[in-house]
């Protein structure tokens, strides 16, 4: 498919009328419904007392919420001084995939993060996921110099 020009994909911050479409792209991608975390994920992108920078948005291609990112800025958490944002879900529905929705909802991310004044964004990807690893490469992102450790508790 070809790629859709940035002018044919509009980039707004995620509303709670967001949760159906959204939940959708996440079940046709992973094949899990998670009502749940989107809830509470548009529940912090609402919640203007928390005092986070969540920044949370959605790609529409003709009206069609085609995909979305959610993501937090961090003010010196895990032992790391400087403000970094973490991209933690991001997802484009198949029928968008390859068209460059995913890359317009980065490149918004960035700039919304930027002037907050984030200089670095951070995500976690399974080693497994080649798409997405080619996806994040393709972007400019590399290994971080962080170590995501783990415990099992069972």
């Amino acid at each position: 498919m070809a790629k859709l020009g940035a002018e044919d994909v509009e980039i707004r911050v995620m509303r709670e009328s967001d949760l159906g479409p959204v939940t959708d792209i996440d079940y046709k991608v992973f094949g899990q419904r998670r009502p749940d975390y989107y809830e509470r994920k548009i529940a912090e992108v609402l919640d203007e007392e928390s005092g986070r920078l969540v920044t949370s948005l959605v790609a529409e291609v003709e009206g069609k919420v085609a995909g979305f990112i959610m993501g937090s800025v961090y003010l010196g958490e895990f032992g790391i001084p400087e403000s970094i944002a973490y991209i933690d879900t991001i997802g484009v529905d198949p029928a968008y995939q390859r068209q460059g929705v995913a890359g317009y909802l980065l490149d918004e991310f960035k700039s919304t993060v930027g002037k907050a004044g984030v200089r670095k964004v951070h995500t976690l990807v399974n080693w497994a996921d080649t798409d997405l690893l080619s996806f994040f490469a393709d972007e400019g992102f590399v290994a971080a110099n962080t170590l995501n450790l783990k415990f099992d508790l069972g």
